[in-house]
Parts: structure tokens; C-alpha cells; sequence
């Protein structure tokens, strides 16, 4: 599970980055809002966990910018702004999650776990597709009953993301935000072609392709 962590105070970023390193998170560290923009722009996270009042872009700011381009990772804010009108300032920027600081680092593990839960994220490299289907993200392996299918890093991110989003319609759009970095965008013609190969191994029925709207992972 890749973290992006947006918090200014010194020694409570390292506190925190300590801490997810030894649950054995992928972590990357931001002190400004505008550092955090570059790394979203040029890479993808499984969660945004934010403080408020940082450098350049606060976080409410950072994270409605993100929502308004349809970029949906789970975000926690972690924030000493304990108003009730801040929390709901937070939730209608588009948080998952809020933090009052102090907090106990009990407390973080307990949110991120059911962010975890409701996003289906999983910190194991073998995700179940179905009952007889699974994704082994490590190998970057289709495993359907007995026969293991190799395919291609972006195939493996594309699938993840639909069975995250499982039984939900996924937009091209969103596909290409969420799995994508800003920089490195495809065009539709390549996403086309990464679900036509999703299909060929999931079978014809497990992926829907909804005219004008996107694509959906069936159960």
C-alpha cells in the first residue's frame, strides 16, 4: 500500500513515517502542499493522508483541486483544526476520514484499516477477482483455477482498480486519473485495448463495457 503523507511538522512526520514504514507501507513524505502536487502529478497512491494548515496549498485546498479532476484516492486529513465546521469543511472537500491532533498512532492504524476495508485495499500481493479467479500484483499474474496468466504491469494497475471498484461504473476518464500519472496519460485507443485483454482472460461477461459511460467489473 502506497502512501502519499502531507505534514509540516518536522518531528511528527517522521513519527508518522516511522511508524507506517514499520507496517511495512510504501511512504512518501511532503512538508508543503505544493510538493505533494508535484508527486500526485507524477505519481499514484492507494491513500492521501493530510494535514491542513501546510506551505503554499492547504490541504482542503490540495485535496477539492484533486477531487474536481476526478482523482478518487481515500484521503484521511490530519489536522489540529478540531471545530465541528472544520470537519465539515474537511468531509465537503472530499475526506474519507478526520483526525483530531493529538491522536494516538492506535488511532491511524484503526482509520487507515478501514479505509483499507471500504476501498477493498489489500497489503497482500494476491487480491481474489472471484471465487476461482485471482490477481498476484507481485508476479503480475492472472491465476484462473489452475492455469496463471502473465500480464503487463498497466493491465495489473487497470485491474486493481476495477475490483476496487467493483459492481461500480468506471469512466475512462477516471481510469486514466487514477491509475496514470498526469504526465504519462494514454489515450482512450489504449485503454481500450488493456480492457479487451482483461476480458479475453477474466472472460466476455466479467467486464461490462457501458456505452457513453465506461466500464464495470461484475462479481
Amino acid at each position: 500500500m502506497k502512501i502519499l503523507l502531507l505534514e509540516d511538522d518536522l518531528i511528527l512526520n517522521e513519527i508518522i513515517e516511522e511508524h507506517l514504514i514499520n507496517l511495512k507501507y510504501d511512504v512518501i513524505t511532503t512538508f508543503s502542499g505544493s510538493e505533494a502536487q508535484d508527486y500526485l502529478y507524477s505519481q499514484t497512491f492507494d491513500l492521501l493522508l493530510f494535514d491542513v494548515n501546510v506551505p503554499d496549498i492547504n490541504g482542503f485546498e490540495l485535496l477539492e483541486e484533486l477531487r474536481k479532476q476526478n482523482i478518487k484516492t481515500p484521503a484521511i486529513f490530519i489536522t489540529s483544526l478540531n471545530m465541528a465546521d472544520d470537519m465539515q469543511k474537511g468531509f465537503d472537500s472530499g475526506c474519507d476520514d478526520y483526525i483530531k491532533k493529538p491522536f494516538e498512532l492506535k488511532e491511524l492504524d484503526l482509520r487507515i484499516n478501514n479505509i483499507k476495508r471500504l476501498f477493498n485495499i489489500t497489503s497482500t500481493h494476491i487480491i481474489d477477482i472471484d471465487t476461482n479467479t485471482k490477481l498476484d500484483t507481485n508476479q503480475l499474474l492472472v491465476i484462473k483455477e489452475q492455469d496463471e496468466i502473465h500480464i503487463a504491469k498497466k493491465e495489473c494497475e487497470v485491474l486493481q482498480y476495477l475490483v476496487r471498484n467493483k459492481d461500480k461504473s468506471v469512466s475512462v476518464d477516471e481510469l486514466i486519473l487514477n491509475v496514470w500519472p498526469y504526465e504519462e496519460a494514454p489515450n482512450t485507443s489504449t485503454i481500450r485495448s488493456y480492457i479487451k485483454r482483461l476480458r479475453k482472460i477474466l472472460g466476455e461477461e466479467k467486464i461490462t463495457n457501458i456505452r457513453g459511460v465506461g466500464y464495470r467489473l461484475n462479481s
